[in-house]
């Protein structure tokens, strides 16, 4: 699998110019780790993590001091060395990078550098324990993405093994619809029962 895979996606961000409170509010919110910070021409100049957020409110609570405001806007918390990886980046690179920086969260940026997605240890330890439901609501998450949200297959698995059933245009469409199944991590064989041509 590689980071195209597994990301998270679209990516929630924040600006430079946004309050803490709505930088903790949107983590919080969306459950989410980390959220990197784009510049105003998209450029990506930071990330603000759960953990620059609570060090910032700790600091501000034991050591107030008067010739020093506190934190109050996200430059104030935000890492300025964000690690960042391809989006065709093996997950064992990003587990490597994770470790090696002691970071939490990646953004994965696309051809033009832009932010693609972003993963986390929780995705990764996701995809490394792979459970028979977890695997299908990925295949079927696939398989409606597809179809632009329409339920069209659906998708049952069992010790790996997917059984996709639904009616297929064509050959091809049969074709593509296995390929996408094949491409979620876990899945050991495919089979789709046969169906009438809609």
């Amino acid at each position: 699998m590689r980071a195209a895979d597994l990301m998270t996606r679209p990516v929630w961000t924040l600006r430079a110019a946004d309050a803490l409170e709505h930088a903790a509010a949107l983590l919080s919110g969306r459950h989410i780790t980390a959220a990197p910070v784009l510049a105003p021409q998209g450029d990506l100049v930071g990330i603000v993590s759960e953990g620059g957020l609570l060090r910032a409110q700790r600091h501000d609570a034991i050591d107030p001091r008067p010739d020093q405001s506190p934190a109050a806007v996200v430059p104030d918390v935000m890492s300025h060395d964000v690690v960042v990886m391809p989006a065709d980046a093996e997950l064992s690179d990003i587990a490597e990078a994770l470790l090696y920086h002691k970071v939490h969260s990646v953004p994965i940026v696309d051809s033009a550098a832009e932010v693609a997605g972003i993963v986390c240890r929780h995705d990764l330890l996701r995809a490394y324990v792979r459970t028979d439901d977890m695997v299908e609501l990925d295949v079927q998450h696939r398989l409606d993405d597809y179809t632009g949200g329409h339920r069209i297959w659906t998708a049952a698995v069992h010790q790996g093994a997917v059984e996709i059933t639904g009616p297929y245009l064509d050959d091809v469409e049969r074709r593509i619809v296995g390929v996408l199944a094949r491409t979620v991590s876990g899945v050991s064989a495919v089979k789709q029962l046969p169906s009438a041509a809609s």
